[in-house]
């Protein structure tokens, strides 16, 4: 008899209830039960799963790990998806091997790499992929400079975080004067040089970030799997173009994502996204770790989650070619359920016992997030 494998997903994004499905309806038939911790009590990812924990907050590094040493070694874990400190897990993977818990998560050192942006593009330009133009900036006269530069070249100049992920803190600069316009209609990642190089001036503190020109669509996202063998298992391009989404084998995105994966042990999965500068493909971003889109490959007749458990699990799925490309689509919002009742948010000093269990849904209490999304056929 097949034991069921369980499975652990900690602080992960709202998206990944489509992961765990996925994961349930797997092609061996196999039993899957999953656990997930969060810091949000309303995650969707908590009703989702099996077992779920609230996370305690304010936890160093080496903390966390012992919190999800614990955790693998008291829920019986076969298989840890870490997203929230990563790096610091993926350093200790004997521990967790030792308490027979595989990571699906890459090497230390491909972590490290493409923690930081500047790093990373260094580091895929020496090996031969296209990035873009980009300066490093700290402070208001650095700023400036870059941006002079790139619009007399006829680039708009951006700007975002040298780490980070999500597309938190992207914005566009734009050299329009403020007034009544911006206030009018929905946000938009517009923001005016002036008013950025006054806070800059304000500010305390001195910030990292990466300016470059705005690339333009389309935006290809690479899903790649690759085993601890450093050999690629899977490589699928989805496309987005406004709000159509599609898919892509092409080479043009493959070739360089396939160049990264295996050159810098991107182990397991990986989203490795490009956009155009011109007529070339560059790179514009490497996670390591499951892309929140990752399910839309089911459209492709593709279980990619799946095939990422049997690999940690040494079960080599093999190579994964789609055996079609779905049509075009587009994402829109749904519903997912809640835990019927809320835990308060604590927050737990290092010394204080872990919090128990969130008991598991039993009323049918809906949400609509946008955040969780359903795919649709154009």
């Amino acid at each position: 008899m097949v034991s069921r494998v369980r499975v652990w997903l900690n602080r992960t994004y709202a998206e990944n209830v489509f992961f765990m499905d996925q994961l349930r309806r797997n092609p061996s038939d196999r039993a899957v039960e999953i656990h997930a911790t969060h810091g949000d009590a309303d995650s969707p990812v908590l009703a989702a799963a099996d077992t779920a924990d609230l996370e305690p907050e304010g936890l160093s590094p080496a903390a966390y790990v012992e919190y999800a040493l614990d955790q693998c070694q008291r829920r019986g874990i076969d298989v840890f998806v870490p997203r929230l400190q990563q790096a610091a897990v993926v350093a200790h993977r004997a521990d967790f091997e030792a308490i027979g818990t595989a990571l699906l998560a890459p090497t230390p050192e491909a972590v490290a790499v493409f923690e930081d942006k500047v790093i990373a593009y260094e580091a895929v330009q020496a090996i031969g992929v296209p990035v873009p133009p980009w300066f490093r900036v700290r402070n208001a006269d650095e700023l400036v400079a870059a941006v002079e530069e790139l619009e007399e070249a006829g680039y708009k100049a951006c700007f975002k975080p040298a780490s980070g992920a999500g597309g938190v803190g992207f914005r566009v600069i734009t050299r329009a004067p403020f007034s009544l316009m911006h206030l009018t209609g929905f946000p938009t990642p517009y923001v005016q040089l002036d008013l950025v190089v006054e806070a800059l001036k304000q500010a305390e503190e001195g910030v990292d970030w990466l300016v470059m020109p705005r690339l333009e669509q389309p935006e290809v996202s690479v899903d790649c799997l690759t085993g601890p063998d450093n050999h690629l298992r899977m490589a699928i391009g989805r496309s987005k173009n406004g709000r159509r989404r599609g898919f892509t084998l092409h080479e043009q995105w493959l070739e360089p994502a396939r160049r990264i994966a295996e050159g810098f042990g991107l182990h397991y999965l990986s989203n490795i996204q490009f956009r155009m500068f011109g007529e070339q493909p560059v790179l514009m971003d490497v996670n390591t770790r499951p892309a929140g889109g990752l399910h839309q490959l089911s459209l492709c007749g593709v279980n990619a989650p799946w095939a990422a458990v049997q690999l940690a699990l040494g079960e080599d799925p093999g190579q994964i070619v789609p055996p079609f490309l779905g049509q075009d689509y587009t994402v829109v919002s749904g519903p997912r359920q809640l835990r019927s009742v809320s835990l308060p948010q604590q927050r737990l000093e290092e010394s204080e016992p872990l919090l128990p269990a969130v008991p598991a849904p039993s009323g049918s209490v809906e949400v609509t997030s946008a955040s969780a999304a359903e795919v649709l056929p154009l």
